[in-house]
């Protein structure tokens, strides 16, 4: 016990005698000092003037579009958008769901806001690309909630592609809604 009290005195000491010392080293605010003449807004200024540059390299190495030319990620949002349309008029067709009533009319809705997105996509039109990331955004954000629940591990596989496919297609509709929202050619209609 007294070795205890001895230990612990001897420390205190210790302590006392580091907290006394004068420390060689200037407190840190003192070395953060900015330089004179280079204040916040200068940093902030050349900051936005490096991301302007950045952006207008980025547009110049964007190819437009040719006439009638489709990127493959928009294609396959097509087709994702068309199938998931049939999908939900089969189920609708071979009652899928027993529930009657209010789930019909959403069904029947949410198959003609695929269709209508499909043609949209077809038509390289940009809000169609747009509700398209949309929807697999969302699409992402319930697959990432649903891998809390996953039972099994082909639940567990399946939100993963999911997330994966969603995630790839998001990424490469991203490119291609620049190159669609490009300005036209002098000329062309």
């Amino acid at each position: 016990m007294e070795r205890r009290v001895a230990q612990r005195s001897s420390r205190k000491r210790r302590k006392e005698r580091q907290r006394s010392r004068p420390t060689s080293t200037p407190p840190k605010a003192a070395k953060a000092a900015p330089p004179t003449g280079d204040s916040d807004a200068d940093r902030m200024a050349r900051g936005y003037a490096r991301g302007r540059k950045k952006d207008e390299e980025a547009r110049a190495a964007l190819v437009p579009l040719a006439p009638g030319e489709r990127p493959r990620a928009v294609q396959v949002a097509f087709w994702v958008a068309l199938l998931a349309g049939l999908a939900n008029v089969v189920a609708l067709l071979v009652d899928f769901d027993s529930a009657k009533g209010p789930q019909n009319g959403f069904t029947v809705l949410g198959s003609g806001l695929m269709f209508v997105m499909a043609w949209g996509l077809w038509h390289m039109r940009y809000w169609a690309v747009l509700g398209m990331e949309a929807l697999l955004g969302l699409t992402i954000l319930i697959a990432c909630a649903a891998l809390i629940t996953a039972v099994n591990v082909a639940a567990l596989i399946f939100t993963l592609v999911i997330i994966a496919a969603g995630g790839t297609l998001f990424w490469f509709l991203i490119k291609s809604m620049a190159r669609i929202q490009m300005p036209k050619p002098p000329g062309a209609r």
